[in-house]
C-alpha cells in the first residue's frame, strides 16, 4: 500500500488532502500538533494514522517519525501566515516565526526523513503565489516562502542524483482558516477541495511546479515581467488605493 506523510494535517489544505488519498487508498500519516485536530481527521478513515509532533521540537520530530515507515510521498505543507502593517515593526523577532512555520520545519522534517527514502519517492514542497511578486504586508511571509522555493528548487537538482523528485507547489487563495483572518478581497479564491485536487493530480503527473489557480498565476507571472521600477510604482498606487493588499496561501 502506497504511505503519504502530509505535515500541516490538522487543518485547511493538510486536512483535505489527508483525506481524499485515504479515500483514493492510501496510508496516510497525518502530521501536525493540534492532536485533539488529528484525531478528529482519523476518524474519517482507519487509514488516516495521527502523528503528533512540535516542528520546532527535532527530538519530537525524530521519535515521531522513526516510528512509521518510510512514505513513497512527502508533502510539506505546514506553514502559518502574518502581515506587516507598519514597516517599522520589521525585526527579527518579527520574521523568526514566519521562518520557523514556512521553512525551518520543512527542513527539521526532511533531515528525518531524507536518509530513508526510497529511490522513486517524491516530497511535494508548498510553496505561495506570494513569490511571484513583492507585495505591499507580505514582506515576512514572502520573504519565508521565498527562502524556502530557493531551497526546494535546488533540492529537485540536487535530491535527483538519488533517485527522489521534488515539486513545488504555488497556491493562489485557497479558503482555509488561515485565509479566512484576511481582512482583503482575495481574488481568484478557491475551495480545499480544489487545492487538494490540484497538488494531486500535479503529484501523480510528476509535474516539476504545480501552479494554480491559472487565472491568478498568468496575471502575477505577467505583472512580474515588469521593469522593477514600474512594478514598484504600481504596487505605491495600490498601497494608496487599498492599505490591505497581499496575497498568499
Amino acid at each position: 500500500m502506497n504511505c503519504v506523510l502530509i505535515t500541516g494535517a490538522s487543518s485547511g489544505i493538510g486536512y483535505q488532502l489527508a483525506r481524499d488519498y485515504a479515500s483514493a487508498g492510501w496510508q496516510v500519516l497525518a502530521c501536525g500538533r493540534n492532536a485533539e485536530r488529528l484525531a478528529e481527521l482519523a476518524c474519517h478513515s482507519p487509514l488516516i494514522q495521527p502523528v503528533c509532533f512540535d516542528h520546532d521540537n527535532p527530538q519530537q520530530v525524530h521519535d515521531a517519525l522513526t516510528a512509521h515507515p518510510a512514505p513513497q510521498l512527502v508533502i510539506l505543507n505546514a506553514g502559518d501566515c502574518h502581515y506587516l502593517d507598519d514597516p517599522g515593526q520589521l525585526s527579527v523577532a518579527a520574521l523568526q516565526p514566519m521562518l520557523h512555520a514556512n521553512l525551518f520545519g520543512a527542513v527539521t522534517v526532511l533531515h528525518e526523513l531524507l536518509p530513508r527514502l526510497e529511490r522513486g519517492s517524491r516530497i511535494g514542497w508548498v510553496s505561495s503565489a506570494v513569490t511571484l511578486l513583492p507585495l505591499p504586508r507580505a514582506e515576512l511571509y514572502g520573504t519565508a516562502k521565498a527562502a524556502g522555493e530557493y531551497l526546494a528548487r535546488t533540492l529537485a537538482i540536487t535530491l535527483a542524483t538519488y533517485g527522489l523528485s521534488l515539486s513545488l507547489i504555488r497556491p493562489g487563495f485557497v479558503d482555509t482558516p488561515l485565509t479566512r483572518r484576511n481582512d482583503f478581497a482575495m481574488p481568484t479564491l478557491i475551495s480545499v477541495s480544489e487545492a487538494s485536487r490540484q497538488i494531486r493530480d500535479g503529484l501523480a503527473a510528476g509535474r516539476a511546479v504545480i501552479d494554480f489557480p491559472r487565472r491568478l498565476h498568468w496575471p502575477m507571472r505577467l505583472l512580474s515581467w515588469l521593469p522593477g521600477g514600474l512594478w514598484r510604482r504600481v504596487a505605491l498606487r495600490m498601497i494608496q488605493r487599498a492599505p490591505t493588499v497581499a496575497a498568499g496561501k
